[in-house]
């Protein structure tokens, strides 16, 4: 690369454009930097290709001495491609060859299209000046870190937004906190005491992570939180607490809806002092993020920023690992300076489809805990638990401090089940001739002597390993999965005289039916993916393709994009039923219409014309990704035939946690699901690196 010609570089990357390693898009940013800058440099404009091509798979940055170290780990599109990929990647590591990270961000710094910021940094800069390159020099001279301008000022609005809170002082009384968390949490007999220890770490930090897996109490550890919150502030003759909770999708936001009612219904409102008062205080609406900050139609801004900031004094962000940096970044940018910032979300969790995994970058450290003698002993003084020896840590950083991971299950027991199975998965990889036999074991020893079938407190589990395209097991399961609701569909059809109450509850009744059942995968395309496992359930379940239409009664659909008018959002599912209609004073005549959630916990039903919706898909399968922030009774994970990098761990784990009662793998090699648990996703970025010291 020391003596290749920048426009003998770009001849060479066309070819990798062609192979899918690169997107046109990377090829054009580095051509265009070409031309405009000028930057004869081929060093600067490989780097400019690979950034924006890792950009695409969720990084926020390229990782330059990663990247010279690991060069098979770019360019990921490559494995999908076994003819083309060795030699494309064997140009890959001939070009990077004989190169060092600082040799390269040398060359880097010397380029007008780059920014370096390494050294306001290094030398702590609370706020270095905005660049105006297309293109960011960061990190450290160890770890040079190259983004694009936009990302990087994205990670530096969620450094500082933290770190302000951080640093922020919040004032606790002891006595009145030890108070209300033995109050909140009453007398039960078993109580948990991390989400005691949770509720306490939140409470006296303006910024505060509340993590865990599924089934471990995240809502209900939050809502006794607010009850705190609040609890406090109007014991100091303050006003209430001004809160409010979001989710980053309307599924996410629907199903946090239904689930946070009952909690704050629970709630020892006539224990607690000034509790009547506070009863009104505890929000149980859950918007989306989107409609939190406001949009502004055509562009990527919001009417709430730091000029125009939310009147909240508190805000709740729950399913968090769906959080990109984008929206991160405009969201603490939405906060007033004195605002509180609660997360919660499960750490191991797929990130965002969008570039970034914030709340896993935050919460690495969270296993381990890592809390100054100082946390221990004031945990200790206000709800008398003591921190265990392995999770003290006199080095511990200031972020340690306010993080907190659920550790119990409540929805599963730990002897077998989809919670041993989604441990083992999540524990991470031993050697590799061993993976595929330990998965194996825990599919059959979690599963003890059958009484899991019988326990829902387990949760059943079973493998059917797929021996041809046209495997019967795939197709008795999507029989059996979708005919329950077909079947109430049918038997519970309220008849051309129903009123519209009787109509919702019978959309409402095969709603629920629906919800019990729901087919995963990794891909959207291909036989194994979206289109191909769609298609094949049509013509099981409908029918063959001559013989219906787009819409047809029992069509489930999920809607791919939000529509404000509508009021839906991006990952709400609908189930398309006939409805009797009077035109004219005419006998009833069936039409279609697509029935929703309101998904305000009221259990209310939105009747959709289906021409009115414009970005909706057939359902019967659905990614694991548009999955996240849904729970179904069974839930069954379809992979595909060949090794995909978008195959990992954290995809198998977020499959298997979408299961309340039955979980069921479908596989046909043993080599792909060796695959996917060994692979973990690791999304480069500043926040990875330590910054939040």
């Amino acid at each position: 690369m020391k003596t290749l010609a920048a426009t003998a570089l770009l001849t060479r990357l066309r070819p990798w454009v062609d192979a899918g390693a690169l997107r046109p898009l990377d090829l054009a940013l580095a051509g265009f930097i070409h031309e405009q800058g000028p930057e004869a440099d081929a060093a600067v404009l490989l780097a400019v290709a690979l950034v924006s091509e890792r950009n695409g798979h969720g990084h926020v940055c390229l990782d330059l001495a990663a990247a010279l170290a690991h060069p098979d780990d770019l360019l990921t599109r490559l494995r999908d491609d076994a003819m083309l990929s060795p030699q494309v990647r064997a140009e890959l590591v001939g070009l990077l060859a004989g190169w060092t990270a600082q040799d390269w961000a040398q060359r880097l710094t010397q380029s007008p299209a780059v920014t370096n910021v390494q050294d306001l940094e290094q030398g702590g800069e609370a706020h270095p000046p905005d660049p105006v390159t297309p293109l960011v020099l960061a990190g450290s001279r160890e770890r040079p870190l190259l983004y694009l301008s936009r990302y990087w000022r994205y990670e530096t609005r969620i450094r500082q937004g933290i770190a302000e809170r951080l640093r922020r002082p919040v004032t606790m009384p002891e006595e009145a906190l030890c108070g209300l968390l033995a109050l909140v949490f009453g007398e039960e007999a078993n109580v948990d005491s991390w989400q005691q220890l949770a509720c306490a770490l939140a409470a006296r930090s303006a910024f505060a992570i509340i993590t865990g897996g599924p089934g471990t109490g995240k809502t209900t550890t939050v809502v006794r939180l607010l009850a705190v919150l609040q609890g406090l502030a109007l014991g100091r003759g303050e006003p209430a607490l001004r809160i409010r909770l979001a989710a980053p999708t309307g599924k996410a936001a629907a199903r946090l809806n239904e689930s946070i009612a009952a909690r704050v219904a629970s709630l020892p409102f006539g224990a607690l002092p000034q509790g009547e008062q506070m009863r009104g205080q505890i929000p149980t609406e859950v918007t989306t993020l989107h409609r939190l900050l406001g949009p502004i139609p055509d562009s990527r801004h919001f009417r709430h920023h730091a000029g125009n900031p939310l009147t909240a004094d508190l805000v709740v962000v729950d399913e968090a690992s769906m959080v990109d940096v984008e929206m991160m970044a405009n969201l603490l940018d939405a906060l007033r300076p004195d605002a509180r910032l609660i997360l919660l979300g499960d750490k191991d969790q797929l990130a965002s489809v969008e570039a970034g995994a914030v709340l896993g970058d935050l919460c690495q450290r969270a296993r381990g805990g890592h809390y100054r003698p100082e946390t221990c002993a004031w945990l200790e003084r206000v709800t008398g638990e003591r921190i265990d020896a392995e999770l003290r840590d006199p080095e511990g950083r200031a972020l340690d401090q306010c993080i907190a991971m659920l550790r119990r299950s409540y929805r599963f027991r730990p002897e077998g089940g989809i919670g041993a199975l989604a441990q083992v998965v999540n524990e991470g990889v031993l050697d590799r001739q061993v993976v595929t036999d330990r998965f194996g074991a825990a599919l059959q020893l979690l599963n003890p002597r059958g009484r899991a079938k019988q326990d829902a407190s387990l949760g059943r589990i079973q493998a059917l390993h797929l021996r041809g395209e046209q495997d019967a097991a795939l197709d008795d399961l999507l029989r059996e999965g979708y005919r329950g609701y077909l079947e109430v569909m049918a038997s519970r059809d309220p008849g051309d005289a129903a009123d519209q109450a009787a109509l919702d509850d019978w959309a409402r009744t095969v709603l629920d039916a629906h919800g019990r059942f729901q087919l995963l995968t990794a891909l959207r395309q291909g036989p194994w993916g979206v289109d191909g496992l769609n298609a094949r359930a049509l013509d099981i379940l409908v029918g063959a393709p001559e013989g219906r239409g787009q819409w047809f009664p029992g069509r489930p659909v999920l809607v791919t994009r939000n529509d404000y008018g509508l009021r839906l959002m991006n990952g709400d599912i609908g189930l398309t039923l006939a409805v009797p209609v009077r035109r004219d004073g005419g006998a009833p005549q069936r039409v279609l219409r697509v029935a929703f959630p309101t998904g305000d916990g009221s259990g209310g039903i939105r009747w959709v014309l289906p021409s009115r919706l414009q970005a909706a898909e057939t359902v019967f399968a659905m990614t694991v990704h548009k999955s996240q922030g849904s729970e179904f009774a069974h839930t069954a994970l379809v992979l595909p035939d060949a090794p995909n990098p978008v195959l990992t761990r954290e995809l198998v784990y977020t499959a298997i946690t979408r299961s309340k009662e039955t979980f069921t793998l479908l596989y046909s090699r043993d080599e792909v699901l060796r695959d996917a648990l060994e692979r973990q996703v690791r999304r480069m970025s500043g926040i990875a690196g330590g910054v939040l010291d």
